[in-house]
């Protein structure tokens, strides 16, 4: 039995499907033109209220609910609950860190999931790479953040709903 393909990002609340690989079976979510930007989406779900009050914090709304095209890989509310209370402390006392680890979430383009397949890594807009992995059929990022629902419609981008935060490098210890 094949599992349905998962991914992620940073936002989103609509009742949409998750992707599956070509060939699964599994099928993608209604095309037509979002009407609410990437910020909106990651408003209106319970999912993703941590994540919401962390761009506000860090001063991304503007940014993130712009006119430029965006993809966005949303950690939920549990995704920030598995964080140690350390590295939590450490991003609510420094602004620019929140930032940074915020925008390693964030890819300029809108990428769909039949593209992240394809994809080895992605530049964030932090300057750092995120690398990908198809594994088992599910889209791992970093090797531990897995894509649990995929290609969440905003009208200036996507987002891919993930289980864990991504932290850049430097953070990861």
């Amino acid at each position: 039995m094949r599992k349905p393909f998962t991914s992620a990002l940073i936002v989103a609340g609509l009742a949409v499907p998750a992707i599956a690989l070509p060939g699964t079976g599994a099928a993608a979510p209604a095309t037509g033109q979002a009407e609410k930007n990437i910020v909106e989406t990651a408003s209106s779900d319970p999912r993703f209220t941590t994540l919401v009050s962390l761009v506000g914090k860090a001063g991304l709304a503007d940014e993130l609910s712009g006119d430029a095209k965006l993809t966005v890989f949303a950690p939920t509310n549990a995704a920030f609950a598995k964080l140690p209370a350390a590295k939590v402390r450490q991003l609510g006392r420094n602004k620019a860190l929140l930032k940074k680890v915020l925008l390693y979430h964030v890819v300029a383009g809108d990428v769909k999931a039949a593209q992240v397949v394809k994809l080895r890594s992605v530049r964030t807009l932090a300057g750092r790479k995120v690398h990908i992995r198809v594994r088992d059929e599910t889209v791992v990022l970093n090797r531990r953040s897995k894509v649990i629902q995929t290609d969440i419609a905003a009208s200036n981008g996507t987002i891919h709903v993930i289980d864990r935060v991504l932290l850049p490098p430097a953070l990861r210890r």
